[in-house]
């Protein structure tokens, strides 16, 4: 066919010309720039992975103020320091048009407690890492009271890199204990080795079972309390009901149950959340003193950042968040947070906190103020704080 070359080989076996060459292997320099491309990524993950909780955790502005849609615990019997016990009864079918009308009222403040507040948005780098750490059963938990001031210290604190918390309230000790510990640990948000795992529901507080549900838990759990003066937090706890029910009877009414008489009507859950030292009792059989701090929701306004730092140090936590987190926003009346989580806006939390309180009788208050007095001293002693209430 072909022609033939010397050394007997046609055209056709000559290398080079028809079939094609194996590549020549590629350069040094092009071998050393795709190892230090791929070094590089691996740097920027093991970066981007150790700062994910700090990162995520941006200041946020936020009014003070409760979120909590708390339940209430029924009346009991009710002990006055160093004066005849009263009887706070179970409320049976109500007789009249008022304990109706107080009835539907406690109906209104629990179906408002069964819409918690939405949790916020993440961060891009927080949702980035949402699958990273691992899911905990809370070290800390934030027990009470409603409209104490809970949910502007839960968002104070999740301003710190090594907290992480659930947004919405889970009322697992009080409403779903029997769903069981891991769907309670399934609500939690992932966190990193040293960050600690926190949630809140005030209702606990007032739950009798509460103490002992979470005890069971661990022993360990450290318990976060914010106490407001008991008169001011019930004509809050009012006031947050008339905004969805401006129907109800007065302030006056609810309080009294014979107004001639002076007797404070203890079975509206209003009044008898503020039963501070009543409550207490059963968490003391449960928890050390030692375990628990007592945040004044006072000094949450008018000291944030002294309040936080009592928090962190009671947590076992650097003392991150100070002063120039904060500044008073003086429409709200309230301090709030310079950033937002995740974001570098400014934001107050919404026109539900810091509503405008109704106008109460100078007496209505002077006589729940009397009534209150044994019942704050004997906190204070419990405690050992003067929260100045009195």
């Amino acid at each position: 066919m072909g022609q033939r070359l010397s050394g007997g080989r046609s055209c056709l076996d000559v290398p080079g010309r028809l079939w094609p060459q194996p590549p020549t292997p590629p350069p040094l320099v092009r071998r050393k720039l795709a190892l230090l491309f791929a070094m590089l990524c691996v740097w920027l993950y093991m970066v981007l992975y150790s700062c994910a909780g700090s990162c995520a955790a941006a200041p946020g502005l936020l009014v003070l103020g409760s979120g909590s849609r708390a339940a209430h615990a029924p009346p009991a019997l009710v002990t006055v320091p160093n004066v005849t016990s009263p009887r706070l009864p179970f409320r049976e079918a109500p007789d009249t048009a008022l304990a109706a009308g107080k009835d539907e009222l406690q109906g209104a403040g629990n179906q408002e407690e069964m819409s918690p507040e939405a949790p916020d948005s993440p961060s891009p780098i927080s949702s980035f890492f949402s699958g990273s750490g691992s899911k905990q059963l809370p070290q800390a938990i934030i027990i009470g009271v409603k409209k104490g001031g809970t949910r502007a210290l839960l968002e104070f604190l999740r301003v710190h890199p090594d907290v992480r918390a659930v947004g919405a309230e889970p009322h697992f000790f009080d409403r779903s204990y029997h769903k069981g510990l891991d769907w309670y640990r399934d609500l939690m948000p992932r966190t990193l080795e040293g960050q600690i795992t926190m949630e809140k529901t005030p209702s606990y507080f007032v739950t009798r079972e509460a103490p002992a549900r979470i005890s069971a838990m661990s022993k360990d759990t450290k318990l976060i309390v914010v106490v407001r003066d008991p008169v001011t937090r019930a004509v809050s706890d009012y006031t947050q009901t008339l905004s969805k029910r401006p129907d109800i009877p007065s302030f006056e009414s609810l309080t009294f149950r014979n107004r001639s008489a002076g007797l404070i009507d203890t079975s509206w859950s209003a009044i008898q959340i503020g039963l501070y030292a009543k409550h207490l009792e059963p968490w003391l059989r449960h928890f050390p003193l030692g375990q628990m701090l007592f945040v004044s929701g006072e000094r949450l306004v008018s000291d944030p950042a002294g309040e936080l730092g009592r928090v962190q140090d009671f947590l076992g936590l650097k003392r991150i968040i100070t002063d120039k987190h904060f500044y008073f926003n003086q429409t709200k009346g309230f301090p709030c947070l310079k950033k937002a989580e995740g974001s570098s806006k400014p934001h107050c939390l919404g026109k539900t906190k810091g509503r405008a309180h109704p106008a109460i009788a100078r007496e209505v208050l002077r006589r729940l103020r009397d009534f209150y007095r044994p019942f704050n001293r004997k906190f204070y002693q419990m405690t050992g704080q003067d929260f100045g209430w009195d």
